[in-house]
């Protein structure tokens, strides 16, 4: 059964924000070509593509099982309640398949050195 995988963020107004999903979901793709080749981005709310988008487009390439990982430090709402009914209502469309939400990113030594990381870096104009 072939897995597809849907990497979710909140959404934005602004196309510069939206776009950062975009090109990570290119790094993603690139850094684990072997292991996933379905891989999707969507947007949890006013911007596309949205979830359910997301869902069809995974289908459409062959995805029997999705699984959406939500690109969000804790485990609010959205990962607790928005993201699983968005999920579940793209999954009553195509009922041959199964999905599952992996936990948010969460507090993990990577991100520990990616703060770092942050911290030491020269400042930005903003």
């Amino acid at each position: 059964m072939t897995d597809g995988l849907i990497i979710v963020d909140h959404g934005s107004r602004l196309n510069q924000s939206n776009q950062l999903l975009d090109q990570l979901v290119e790094a993603f793709v690139k850094r684990f070509a072997g292991l996933y080749t379905i891989v999707e981005p969507a947007h949890m709310d006013i911007a596309e593509p949205s979830i359910p988008t997301a869902y069809g487009r995974c289908v459409e390439r062959g995805a029997a099982r999705i699984v959406v990982c939500p690109y969000f430090l804790g485990p609010g709402k959205h990962r607790t309640t928005d993201i699983p009914c968005l999920a579940a209502e793209a999954q009553r469309r195509f009922p041959h398949t199964t999905f599952r939400i992996t936990p948010s990113l969460g507090i993990d030594d990577l991100m520990l050195d990616l703060l770092r990381k942050r911290i030491e870096q020269p400042d930005e104009s903003i």
